[in-house]
């Protein structure tokens, strides 16, 4: 009996999906891509968004916190390109299989800042969460360039 009990917490941990989500820093003038390897016919959503690490989350940021954003793939296929936003989202069906990237730029501002970045990327089976999202019209479309 407590072999079963085991099995079942095993099953349950491994049906657990990762997540992709981080939060980064990014000096202004500066750019930091992340990369995910996704297989042909993959289905992808990414959410951004820059935020005051140390404030109210919903408080208001001055217009410099703005950032650019490029996503690609290892064919050079661009998904999104989009300049001087505090907050995004794509999705995506990979063509094919390889490297995707995600490129966030801090335009150049003086003094120096650092733009805090909140980003979940997910891919294949934890991409069924967010289908509604995209189903139900809640993605911007015209963020993306095809």
């Amino acid at each position: 009996m407590m072999m079963i009990g085991w099995m079942v917490l095993l099953v349950g941990v491994l049906l657990v999906p990762s997540s992709q989500s981080l939060r980064f820093d990014i000096q202004s003038g500066k750019t930091k891509c992340i990369s995910e390897d996704m297989k042909s016919n993959s289905m992808t959503v990414g959410k951004y968004q820059v935020i005051n690490p140390n404030q109210d989350r919903h408080q208001l940021l001055p217009d410099s916190h703005q950032l650019n954003v490029k996503v690609t793939s290892s064919h050079g296929h661009i998904f999104q390109w989009v300049e001087k936003v505090e907050k995004g989202q794509f999705v995506f069906t990979a063509m094919e299989q390889g490297n995707y990237m995600a490129c966030f730029s801090a335009p150049e501002h003086w003094p120096l800042i650092t733009l805090t970045i909140d980003f979940d990327w997910k891919t294949g089976v934890q991409f069924k969460d967010w289908f509604n999202v995209a189903k139900k019209g809640h993605v911007d479309v015209s963020l993306f360039i095809y």
